[in-house]
């Protein structure tokens, strides 16, 4: 991205643009030299600081000239915690719910559902009750980041590609 001060503006890249009257097309900067951007008083764009995940985050752009920098206020941590808590028990029972047949089908034969679906099933539940114990200890925004990390096991008919 660049900015052109004379106009107050940012250009972004691919876009066509405008300046003092004159139409440039939207491949201009990628083909023009750093003459021809610096005859027009275009300066490219600078970020300082880092952008948070705005899930966790209300992020704030701030535009100054060239330079954009970013103010990161934490979102609610008991509302965080309540949708993560969601998200991770959802994801447990959409993994869960797939092999619900063979538990269904064990009790109505009187058989047993085999030992790796078994394994899997327990591993499953294991993850997301690490994981939830994790989210409900976070104690900041940056410990909860960190707690949602799960690594969810593979059914016992993955193929690894």
């Amino acid at each position: 991205m660049f900015y052109c001060a004379k106009e107050n503006k940012y250009i972004v890249e691919q876009t066509p643009f405008t300046i003092d009257g004159t139409g440039y097309p939207a491949d201009w900067l990628n083909h023009a030299s750093v003459q021809d951007k610096e005859t027009l008083g275009l300066v490219e764009v600078t970020y300082e600081g880092t952008r948070e995940d705005d899930r966790f985050y209300w992020v704030t752009e701030n535009r100054n000239g060239a330079v954009i920098s970013y103010t990161n206020s934490p979102k609610d941590l008991d509302a965080l915690k309540k949708q993560w808590l969601a998200s991770t028990n959802q994801a447990a029972y959409s993994l869960l719910v797939q092999s619900d047949w063979m538990v269904v089908k064990a009790m109505e034969t009187s058989t047993t559902v085999p030992a790796d679906w078994s394994t899997y099933r327990a591993a499953v539940r294991s993850a997301a009750q690490t994981a939830v114990t994790a989210i409900n200890a976070a104690a900041d925004v940056p410990a909860l980041q960190a707690a949602i990390q799960v690594t969810w096991p593979n059914d016992p008919n993955y193929v690894a590609q």
